[in-house]
């Protein structure tokens, strides 16, 4: 078996040691640029568009997270009939949820404020929000999307979620598709996007949809810079329509100096580190899938290219 490695900005060393552990007879090689020789099983992460395109022989991509934005970037370039798959959550999920269940609770109990006070030498009293009307509303209702609504119904939290197709989760309110996209908005305090990045999402949270949100609503970035228009959600913040932002992902990564986030304090910045790719189980999920493939079964996973995920 062949195995074509390459994750952008990475030390590929760590990666190739795990995969040896549970692939000892394979080939394994890092993709450097002008290698076009023959692979079974191509595992990547941000992969430049010559490693892939017309490369025959590939059985599969395995992608090294979970959004496959891209990869699919690159179209019809990409090799045809040759099945992309994603890491199902690889220990993502958990981690997801505490960033978002840390960043809900922080402005649930005023937090953010209790900090400000504290550091401008301040010690007074701040009336509790009240959880009746407190929903948060989850923007995706996949395998991540999922995972945060379980852990922030631990906390009693009223739930929304959003999906494109319908779909029924316990313990929450769910909405599908364009009709339900408004009232969804409209009834949600705090809203988390954990959408994939598509055609369709890019751009989602600007400022006639974020204006739908109540007024001194919360938002919650976890997905994909793109999915924000950066420069609109400013403005609601500074006008407080909006009451402030946690924010993972950005536009451009790292997010520059002078980037005006920075200077508004009801902005809190984190470098992209919500979900951190757990090495050892993503090479065990891999193995297995690969190992099912070669025996002819089925595999989850397997991204819908018309879809986006």
């Amino acid at each position: 078996m062949r195995i074509l490695f390459h994750a952008a900005d990475g030390n590929p060393e760590p990666w190739l040691a795990e995969l040896r552990t549970v692939f000892p007879d394979a080939h394994l090689r890092v993709w450097q640029e002008g290698d076009n020789g023959p692979a079974d099983y191509a595992l990547v992460w941000k992969p430049p568009l010559e490693m892939l395109q017309q490369r025959a022989g590939l059985k599969a991509v395995f992608n090294l997270g979970a959004g496959v934005d891209a990869i699919l970037q690159f179209g019809d370039a990409l090799p045809q009939g040759v099945p992309i798959v994603r890491l199902d959550d690889a220990g993502m999920g958990v981690q997801m949820a505490e960033y978002v269940t840390y960043a809900v609770l922080r402005y649930f109990r005023r937090f953010d404020e209790f900090e400000a006070q504290a550091r401008a030498g301040q010690w007074r009293f701040l009336k509790p929000h009240d959880k009746q009307d407190f929903a948060v509303g989850i923007l995706g209702l996949g395998v991540l999307g999922s995972r945060i609504a379980q852990a922030l119904a631990h906390f009693g939290f009223r739930l929304n979620g959003w999906s494109r197709t319908p779909k029924d989760l316990p313990g929450v309110q769910c909405h599908a598709g364009a009709q339900g996209f408004d009232e969804f908005l409209r009834s949600s305090r705090v809203l988390v996007c954990a959408l994939p990045l598509t055609g369709e999402t890019a751009g989602l949270l600007n400022r006639d949809t974020l204006g739908k949100l109540p007024q001194h609503s919360y938002l919650i970035n976890v997905a994909r810079g793109a999915h924000l228009v950066e420069e609109d959600l400013l403005k609601l913040v500074q006008n407080e329509h909006i009451a402030g932002a946690t924010l993972d992902v950005f536009q451009q990564e790292p997010l520059p100096p002078a980037h005006p986030f920075r200077q508004e304090p009801r902005i809190t910045i984190t470098p992209h580190m919500a979900a951190l790719t757990l090495r050892g189980d993503s090479v065990r999920q891999i193995a297995g899938k690969i190992s099912a493939m070669e025996r002819g079964e089925p595999i989850a996973g397997v991204v819908d290219r018309t879809r986006g995920y």
